[in-house]
């Protein structure tokens, strides 16, 4: 078979067709490959390569978790699919372990992931944009996925892996574009702007995530005279919880402990165990911003501005420069800033009722009246990350979310890869179960 080409490709059924090729979807190939080469199983990724956050590739960047929380080594220490391995394999690993810092740099692992990517390129089929996903009856009840190329697949199982949705408060919205855009296009719109002005940027960064405290570094050590103004709610970048004690939230038996917690026990523990993910930044990172700040000032300049317990209560954008109206929260006055470039590191979208939040991904919008909702209107997930059918509809086939449950199972989903590969193998047992025992029984599938 020639993976996503002509007619075969619509005609064949897989055993699963996974939406996404980010590291989720690439761990669950590797998973596949390893442990369940029976299972066929197609991925449709929208990019033209494989990309792991490809507009935050930031110089001297961490990645901010272990190296061996990777796509494979929690899963099987023996994978080849582990970063140790990729490091031997490239001839980089005794340069890597002579490196003096805590965690891999954000570059390497970006290189690692493109590595593994290609290494498992039968498994995907790139340029596949889904654009719509509904259930088909025959032979045997299936998914059928839409792309924007016109080719359509089908598949006995789906899994969806496409990433959480950039969060843009409502007050942006109409703003995006050149000249405002979420964190996670930032380089390449960066680029853009510089390219166009000619000359040094004012850029205003909002939020006080880690993101907004690495751009903001960026900005400031790029050596091309940026100023960076720093617009956050609060009253400055708080440093990141690392305790060792904290980060057992990361481990698979806090996911057990969290999944069955009530809903007003899951608040809690969010409220407690926030600050080791969100709206915190590394402790170097702090310091670095801070030290630079005081360095202007011995200089004279003022090239990193902070507008602390700030919000944005007015916005215009056009062909010149954004003017945006600030508001400080706790005593009024207002202040007027203008910015060639504004950057809303503003996090994303989880599965919840809040308005922040989504109740189901969007892609999965002409389905969701099969599917079960919780109580709130919310897609309800099983602890193997399956989405049950309503009750009443009848057999449905099954449903599957990789990387969208931070809300029923907690900060081992939240985008980290600390359990990114123990949850392929949660997945692929999902998929086992709920497929059954005759998953090669169709006459049509066509395995690799």
């Amino acid at each position: 078979m020639t993976i996503g080409n002509g007619r075969a490709a619509e005609e064949t059924l897989h055993d699963v067709i996974g939406i996404g090729f980010g590291p989720g979807g690439i761990a669950l190939a590797a998973a596949l490959e390893e442990e369940a080469p029976e299972l066929d199983c197609l991925f449709l990724e929208g990019r033209s390569e494989a990309a792991w956050q490809p507009g935050m590739l930031l110089r001297g960047s961490d990645t901010q978790h272990h190296p061996s929380r990777d796509l494979a080594t929690l899963r099987n220490p023996r994978s080849r699919y582990t970063f140790l391995n990729y490091l031997h394999e490239t001839g980089r690993l005794l340069a890597f372990l002579n490196v003096p810092t805590h965690f891999p740099l954000r570059r390497d692992y970006a290189r690692y992931v493109r590595w593994a990517a290609a290494e498992l390129s039968s498994f995907v089929a790139y340029d596949r944009r889904a654009t719509a996903v509904s259930v088909a009856d025959g032979p045997v009840p299936h998914y059928v996925v839409e792309t924007a190329c016109g080719r359509t697949y089908r598949g006995r199982a789906l899994v969806l892996g496409t990433g959480r949705t950039p969060y843009v408060p409502k007050n942006f919205e109409p703003h995006l574009g050149d000249r405002v855009c979420h964190s996670s296009e930032y380089g390449p719109h960066l680029e853009k702007r510089r390219a166009a002005k000619g000359g040094p940027l004012d850029v205003v960064v909002i939020g006080a995530s880690q993101s907004a405290a690495e751009i903001a570094l960026d900005l400031h050590s790029a050596g091309s005279g940026d100023r960076v103004l720093a617009v956050m709610r609060g009253f400055g970048y708080r440093l990141k919880d690392t305790s060792p004690f904290s980060e057992e939230a990361y481990f698979p038996e806090f996911t057990d402990y969290y999944f069955n917690a009530s809903r007003e026990a899951k608040k809690r523990l969010d409220d407690q165990l926030r600050p080791s993910n969100y709206s915190s930044v590394d402790q170097d990172v702090l310091e670095s911003l801070y030290v630079r700040r005081y360095e202007d000032s011995i200089d004279g300049e003022e090239r990193f501005l902070l507008y602390r317990n700030h919000e944005v209560a007015g916005l215009e954008s056009g062909d010149g420069p954004v003017r945006l109206t600030l508001r400080e929260r706790n005593i009024g006055e207002p202040a007027q800033v203008t910015a060639d470039l504004v950057v809303l590191a503003t996090g994303y979208r989880d599965l919840g009722p809040a308005e922040h939040n989504e109740p189901c991904p969007q892609i999965l919008t002409p389905v969701v009246d099969g599917l079960a909702l919780d109580d709130t209107g919310v897609l309800r997930v099983e602890r193997d990350y399956f989405v049950p059918p309503r009750a009443g509809v009848g057999v449905r086939p099954p449903l599957f979310l990789n990387g969208l449950c931070e809300n029923t199972h907690g900060l081992g989903d939240a985008g980290s890869f600390s359990l990114l590969s123990l949850r392929a193998r949660t997945l692929l047992e999902g998929i086992r179960h709920r497929l059954g025992a005759d998953h090669g029984a169709t006459e049509n599938v066509t395995h690799r």
